[in-house]
């Protein structure tokens, strides 16, 4: 089940591969995201020292007066991703022009993962040809 989703990629990267990875919250995330708040808007996948990390997303506490007052929802939190899966990402990462991005957070069972997907970003004129095949589908939906 999708809990949140980062709406806004498709429109400036085309996704090439993705990749799933869990993610490390505290307890009141984790009820905050099966709430469905939050947002990937504007976030990035980095890789510092051997471990990957998501940047610049949105959780909120669960309870915001029962929380730390120091609580940071825009804080920096780790991907779980085996140590193979970190070096491809990070040698495909720095042989081409590539970024990496958040497409989604999701449950599995019990867990939270989250939907890494490796991304190059799309010029002017791509997004014009993407925009008009999209008005095309619609006409003939109609």
């Amino acid at each position: 089940m999708k809990l949140i989703l980062n709406k806004k990629l498709g429109l400036t990267h085309s996704v090439l591969e993705t990749f799933e990875a869990g993610i490390e919250l505290f307890g009141h995330e984790v009820k905050s995201l099966r709430e469905k708040l939050g947002s990937l808007d504007g976030a990035k996948v980095i890789i510092r020292g051997g471990e990957v990390f998501l940047v610049g997303s949105y959780i909120p506490a669960y309870q915001p007066k029962n929380t730390d007052k120091n609580y940071d929802s825009h804080r920096t939190r780790r991907l779980l991703l085996s140590k193979s899966e970190i070096m491809a990402l990070s040698k495909k990462e720095e042989s081409s022009n590539l970024t990496m991005h958040p497409v989604s957070c999701y449950t599995k069972k019990n867990l939270i993962k989250c939907e890494v997907a490796l991304c190059k970003k799309l010029q002017k004129h791509d997004k014009r040809e993407s925009i008009k095949k999209e008005i095309a589908r619609r006409e003939e939906r109609a």
